[in-house]
């Protein structure tokens, strides 16, 4: 992911009022984060429980998503739909994002389950913890975090076209 500032940040937004984007909270240690290693970047709002972020690099430029969390919790432990970590080391919270547009405008959403603290990045990039002998445990990394920036990529996309 290439290095974002806070002004980039604030205009890739395509589902958030002028409002919800200059009220804002941007993510702690904005300048000391590693882009190289982030698919994306995410974040929650210290002032808005509910409310968080993630900005998804797209060949046209970012485009930042403004979540909600869902008040109510999952029952059984749930797995990311993103980094898809099966050793679930951390809690997973179901997100929704207003879509952007007209179907925004009329009260349409898209959900998903993603880890509350969006580590999904870390997560990919943890070897497993069990693997076959003579398995490649950098193949096994590379096609993880090639498939977290596809699943980042696509909500962004239902976001953006609904598609």
């Amino acid at each position: 992911m290439q290095s974002l500032d806070a002004s980039s940040i604030r205009a890739s937004f395509v589902n958030a009022s002028r409002k919800e984007v200059s009220d804002l909270v941007l993510p702690p240690g904005l300048d000391a984060l590693d882009f190289e290693r982030l698919e994306f970047l995410g974040w929650r709002d210290p002032k808005a429980g509910r409310r968080a972020y993630v900005v998804v690099p797209l060949d046209d430029g970012p485009v930042g998503i403004l979540l909600r969390q869902a008040e109510a919790s999952t029952r059984s432990r749930a797995q990311c739909s993103w980094c898809q970590d099966v050793e679930l080391p951390n809690d997973v919270a179901f997100y929704s994002a207003r879509r952007a547009g007209p179907d925004g405008r009329k009260g349409d959403t898209v959900g998903t389950l993603m880890c509350a603290g969006f580590e999904c990045p870390a997560n990919v990039r943890r070897p497993p913890s069990v693997m076959p002998m003579g398995f490649d445990v950098d193949a096994v990394r590379a096609q993880r975090i090639a498939t977290l920036r596809e699943r980042a990529v696509s909500f962004a996309g239902v976001v953006l076209h609904g598609t």
